[in-house]
């Protein structure tokens, strides 16, 4: 029994330990990991935290992975490789909110995006982006507003979901990472409102958000620029 926890323990902190490893070895041999923006993308939840679950059994920790899946692939094959991407975790593991956020600081990310899925009554639906109501780290802060703003542009225009706004929230892996660079956690339509777990459960449309999300990024990336 003791070997099996030891066991899963190295597996859920395989995706972070493995990217510190990567980052080490590119400072070793003098690569400038700056020449590209370098994106973090956060998948929520993962393991044994599902996250929310659908009205169709659909778990929210699965939407956010192929989507974050996605958006890695896109940015190979249609922005040819125009961003550093990394992701919180590669596969059904759950890491720590305090890991999230440590390995977006140790690359030194020019931006740090959570996704995630809404859950509420049935008839709730839509988009949110929130950001950490900070008072502090104000430069951050307004740049976090803009990214918010251009991927929820870029989600409800092409896509059809209702535009819910920015809102500020005191999340922990906001809190942890706006100090250091732009930050958003994206609710990216309800899971528990029958139309919208329906879309999710089509990989074309797994593909639609992963693109607006991308998209979202290269034009706030380009404002900033």
């Amino acid at each position: 029994m003791l070997i099996t926890i030891k066991f899963w323990s190295w597996v859920r902190l395989k995706n972070v330990i493995f990217l510190l490893m990567l980052l080490k070895t590119c400072v070793i041999f003098g690569q400038d990991l700056h020449t590209k923006k370098v994106i973090v993308i956060d998948p929520g939840h993962g393991g044994k935290d599902t996250g929310a679950i659908g009205i169709n059994g659909i778990l929210e920790k699965k939407v956010v992975l192929n989507i974050a899946t996605e958006i890695i692939r896109l940015n190979k094959t249609l922005f040819e490789d125009k961003f550093d991407i990394y992701l919180t975790r590669y596969s059904d593991t759950l890491i720590s909110l305090s890991d999230r956020s440590r390995l977006a600081k140790t690359l030194k990310a020019d931006v740090f995006v959570s996704l995630h899925c809404n859950s509420s009554s049935t008839s709730s639906k839509g988009m949110d982006v929130y950001v950490h109501n900070t008072n502090i780290y104000e430069e951050n802060l307004k740049s976090s507003i803009t990214l918010g703003w251009c991927i929820l542009e870029e989600s409800t225009l092409k896509l059809g979901f209702k535009k819910r706004g920015v809102r500020f929230a005191n999340f922990q892996v906001l809190r942890e990472t706006v100090a250091y660079c732009p930050s958003v956690l994206l609710e990216m339509g309800f899971i528990t409102n029958s139309d919208e777990t329906d879309y999710f459960l089509e990989p074309k449309n797994i593909k639609a958000m992963a693109l607006a999300v991308l998209m979202g990024l290269y034009n706030y990336l380009n404002i900033e620029l």
